[in-house]
C-alpha cells in the first residue's frame, strides 16, 4: 500500500515549490523530451555540408549577406525575402553573424533553444491553472508531439517563434505581469505579427464576464488599466506594418487570387480547393484545423485515428468536469480564469479566422489564425483532463471499504496509469507504424556537391537561370543568385514581386525549347544570364507535363510543350558539348557567354 501511496503523491502531489522533488522531477522530465527532439533534428541537420530546412531556403538565404554585404548584389529575389522579414527576426540573425555565427549554423541551432522555451512556458502556464506537476508534463508531453507532427518549430522562422512568445503571453496573462507581458507583445509584433492580434484579442475578452448567461464588463479597474496598457502596445507595435508600403506592389486581393492559376490546384501555393469541407477545415491555408490532423481523411479512415493524434480531444472534456467535483475531486484545484483563458483563445483565433477569410490576404492566411492556437490549446487542456481523471481513479481506489477490495483496485488503477503512459510515449511509433513521419523536420539534403562547389567558386555577381529544381537550393548552398528560384522563391502574394518572377519564368521557358538561338541569346542579354542549368530529362514532353513548378506559367509552357510534341529541336539541347562547363549525373552547366558567342558566329 505504500507503494501505490508514494505513487500517487508523485503522480498528483500539488506541490509545486521550486525545490520540491516532485517538481524538479517533472520539470526535468518535460525539458528533456521538449530538447529530445529538436538535438535528433540538429544532429541529422549537422549530418552533411549541405543540409537546409525546407522553410529555410525562403527566409534564410538572403542573410548570408549579414556574414558578406557582396553576396546577391541587385537580387530581386533576395531583396524581396528580406523586405518582408519581420524586423526582429531579421535583427536576431543579423546579430548572430555579427558574433560568427553563420545565419545556416544558427537556423540550425535556434529550434532547441525555442523548443526548451517553449515547453518551459507550457509547464508553468499548466501550473498556473491546475498546480499539479504531473498534469503540467502530461501537457508538455501532448503538445511536443503535436509541434513535431509539422516542420514549424524546427523550420527557425518567424512561425517557429508564436509557440514560445504566445504561451509566454498567456503565462503572464494568467499571472497579471504587466510588465513581461507588454514586452512579449512587442517582441510577437517583431517576429510574427499575425500572433499580435491574437493577444489583442485574448485581453479585450479580458475585459468582458458573464453573470446568469449575459456578457458583463469587469469592474476591475486593475484589469482595465492593464488590457488598456497591452492593447496600446499591440497598436503601436503593428502601426509600422500597416503603415510601411512595401516595394514590390500591393497584396493580391481575393477577387483576383480566384481567377490566377498561381492559386488554383496543380500548383504549389494552392489556395482555393474544390472540396468545400477541405477548403474550410482542413486545407493548410485556408482550413479551420491544422492540416496535419486531418490530412488523410479522403485516403484512410484507418490512418486518420493515429494521425490527429486522438488523446488531445479528451482536453474537450475538461469543462464538463468542473461541473462534477464530487467524483473528480483534482477540479477543485482548477483555476478557473485559466480555463476561460483557453476558451478565450479559441474565441479569438475563430474571430479571427473568419475575418481573414473575409479580408482574405490582407490579414495573411486564415489557417494561421487558428492551427497554432488549436496546437496549443487542445494539448494542454488534454493533459489536464488526464490528470484529473487519473487522480479521481486514485480517489475511488482508496475508497474501497475492504483492504482486499482497495489493493485490487489501486492495483488496477496502477495498470491503467502504466498502459496511458506507455501509450502516450509511445505514440510516435505508432505514426511510424502507420508510415508518417515523426518527427517531422523537413530537411533538404543536397546531392549535387560539384554543383555547389563549382557555383561557389564563380563571382558573386553570377546569375544563373535554370528550370530546374535543383535551383532552390542554389542561393543557400552555392551563395549565388538565381533567375528564377521555383516555386519555392516565386511566393504570388505580392503582385508587383510576383510579376517580374513571371515574366522572367515565360521568358526562360521560351528560349529554353526554342529552335532558335537568337532567341536564347536575346533572353541571356535581356537578364544578363551568366550560366545555364540543365536537368539532362529536360527536353522531353513529360519534364514539362509533369513539373509543378511551370503549370502556372501556361501560356509558355503549354507553346513549349507543343513545340516539343511536334518534333522541335530545342537549341540548347543541342550546345551540351560545346558550352557545357560541368556535367553531373542529373545536370547540365552552359556558359552563356559560350552561347552568345555561337550565335554571334552563326
Amino acid at each position: 500500500m505504500k507503494f501505490f501511496s508514494l505513487l500517487h503523491k508523485l503522480l498528483t502531489s500539488k506541490n509545486v515549490k521550486i525545490s520540491s522533488i516532485q517538481f524538479k522531477f517533472w520539470f526535468s522530465l518535460s525539458l528533456a523530451l521538449g530538447a529530445t527532439f529538436s538535438i535528433y533534428g540538429l544532429w541529422i541537420a549537422l549530418s552533411s555540408e549541405y543540409v537546409v530546412q525546407d522553410d529555410a531556403r525562403q527566409h534564410i538565404f538572403w542573410m548570408q549577406r549579414f556574414s558578406d554585404p557582396e553576396l546577391f548584389p541587385n537580387d530581386l529575389i533576395a531583396d524581396y525575402f528580406q523586405s518582408v522579414a519581420p524586423w526582429g527576426f531579421s535583427f536576431l540573425y543579423w546579430l548572430m553573424a555579427k558574433i560568427g555565427i553563420e545565419p545556416l549554423v544558427f537556423n540550425k541551432l535556434l529550434p532547441t533553444v525555442l523548443a526548451l522555451f517553449t515547453t518551459g512556458y507550457c509547464f508553468g502556464l499548466c501550473l498556473e491553472i491546475l498546480p499539479v506537476p504531473f498534469a503540467a508534463f502530461l501537457a508538455t508531453l501532448l503538445l511536443n508531439q503535436n509541434l513535431w507532427l509539422v516542420d514549424d518549430l524546427v523550420s527557425g522562422t518567424p512561425t517557429a517563434f508564436i509557440y514560445p512568445l504566445f504561451l509566454a503571453f498567456l503565462y503572464y496573462l494568467l499571472r497579471r505581469s504587466w510588465l513581461p507581458c507588454l514586452v512579449v507583445i512587442v517582441l510577437q509584433g517583431l517576429f510574427y505579427p499575425p500572433c499580435v492580434l491574437l493577444s489583442a484579442g485574448t485581453l479585450f475578452l479580458q475585459l468582458l464576464g458573464w453573470r446568469r448567461w449575459l456578457p458583463r464588463f469587469c469592474q476591475s479597474q486593475r484589469d482595465y488599466r492593464f488590457c488598456a496598457a497591452g492593447l496600446g502596445v499591440a497598436i503601436l507595435v503593428m502601426l509600422p506594418y500597416v503603415l510601411s508600403s512595401s516595394n514590390f506592389g500591393p497584396v493580391v486581393t481575393a477577387a483576383q487570387a480566384r481567377n490566377l492559376p498561381e492559386f488554383l490546384p496543380g500548383t504549389g501555393t494552392v489556395v482555393f480547393v474544390d472540396d468545400p469541407i477541405e477548403f474550410w477545415f482542413c486545407w493548410m491555408r485556408s482550413g479551420l484545423f491544422p492540416s496535419e490532423w486531418c490530412r488523410l481523411t479522403r485516403q484512410s479512415w484507418e490512418q486518420l485515428i493515429p494521425l490527429m493524434p486522438p488523446q488531445i480531444w479528451a482536453g474537450l472534456s475538461l469543462p464538463v468536469l468542473l461541473c462534477y467535483p464530487s467524483r473528480f475531486p483534482l477540479v477543485r484545484e482548477v483555476r478557473k480564469s485559466g480555463v476561460v483563458l483557453l476558451a478565450q483563445v479559441i474565441l479569438v483565433s475563430l474571430g479571427l479566422f473568419l475575418a481573414a477569410h473575409a479580408l482574405l490576404f490582407k490579414l495573411y492566411l486564415p489557417s494561421r489564425y487558428t492551427e497554432h492556437s488549436l496546437r496549443i490549446v487542445l494539448p494542454i487542456a488534454a493533459g489536464l483532463t488526464l490528470a484529473v481523471i487519473l487522480e479521481a481513479a486514485f480517489h475511488w481506489s482508496q475508497r474501497r471499504r475492504t483492504k482486499i477490495r482497495q489493493f485490487l483496485a489501486l492495483k488496477s488503477t496502477t495498470l491503467l496509469v502504466s498502459v496511458l503512459l506507455l501509450y502516450l510515449v509511445m505514440y510516435p511509433a505508432f505514426l511510424r507504424l502507420n508510415k508518417i513521419p515523426f518527427p517531422r523536420f523537413q530537411y533538404i539534403v543536397g546531392h549535387e556537391k560539384p554543383i555547389y562547389e563549382f557555383f561557389s567558386q564563380q563571382p558573386k555577381n553570377i546569375l544563373i537561370a535554370s528550370l530546374s529544381s535543383a535551383q532552390t537550393v542554389l542561393p543557400t548552398f552555392s551563395k549565388r543568385s538565381v533567375l528564377l528560384g521555383g516555386e519555392v522563391l516565386a511566393p504570388p502574394y505580392h503582385r508587383g514581386y510576383y510579376a517580374q518572377i513571371a515574366k522572367r519564368a515565360s521568358d526562360v521557358i521560351k528560349a529554353q525549347y526554342s529552335p532558335n538561338l537568337v532567341e536564347v541569346q536575346q533572353v541571356i542579354q535581356k537578364y544578363e544570364i551568366d550560366f545555364w542549368l540543365l536537368d539532362r530529362g529536360a527536353f522531353t514532353p513529360k519534364y514539362l507535363s509533369s513539373n509543378p513548378s511551370l503549370r502556372q506559367f501556361k501560356p509558355a509552357t503549354t507553346e513549349a510543350l507543343r513545340k516539343l510534341e511536334q518534333g522541335a529541336v530545342p537549341v540548347l539541347s543541342k550546345l551540351g558539348k560545346g558550352c557545357s562547363v560541368l556535367e553531373t549525373k542529373n545536370l547540365i552547366v552552359l556558359q552563356a557567354d559560350c552561347i552568345t558567342k555561337i550565335s554571334q558566329q552563326s
